[in-house]
């Protein structure tokens, strides 16, 4: 992951169309300085559960990562993540009607760990925390339905892959 991370960082730089600061376009970076363990165990307490070990990772390689565009959400540092329904309980409304009401009970227990005022958010979503299983999505009002992830590894990986898109037709 710390890879994916690092290349991600460094070819959104390159490819300049999003502004970034000075110093992560000097450490070619998008991360922040790791979360301690003890970081992770306090937000997990906080919010009453355990983050799939995958998030964990990221959070102990960096604390928050800036978006690589305007396309993709702002991975919030640990004191930042909340349940959806703490931050932005319309959209749980909005979505909780006939016909999409699914969309609804998913968001109701979601955990925003990415996106907090922008137009799209990263969501983990527990689906059965006894078997460990969580949802990935990257959630905008704009677009019509969810996407899915299979795990942050994947979502990264899409990231990367669209950014050497970009690169590609410069």
């Amino acid at each position: 992951m710390n890879s994916l991370l690092k290349q991600i960082s460094e070819k959104a730089i390159d490819l300049a169309n999003f502004e970034f600061t000075q110093e992560q376009t000097e450490n070619k970076w998008l991360g922040s300085k790791p979360a301690s363990e003890s970081e992770i165990k306090l937000t997990e307490k906080r919010l009453g559960i355990e983050f799939p070990s995958d998030f964990k990772k990221f959070l102990s390689i960096t604390n928050g990562f800036s978006a690589p565009n305007d396309i993709e959400p702002t991975f919030e540092p640990t004191n930042k993540i909340d349940y959806l329904k703490n931050i932005d309980s319309f959209i749980i409304e909005a979505y909780s009607i006939d016909g999409i009401e699914n969309i609804g009970k998913e968001l109701e227990k979601s955990i925003l760990v990415g996106g907090i005022n922008e137009e799209q958010y990263f969501l983990l979503i527990p689906s059965d925390l006894t078997a460990g299983k969580w949802k990935y999505w990257k959630f905008a009002n704009w677009h019509p339905a969810e996407e899915e992830h299979e795990n942050l590894e994947s979502y990264f990986k899409d990231v990367l892959e669209f950014i050497n898109e970009q690169l590609e037709t410069e």
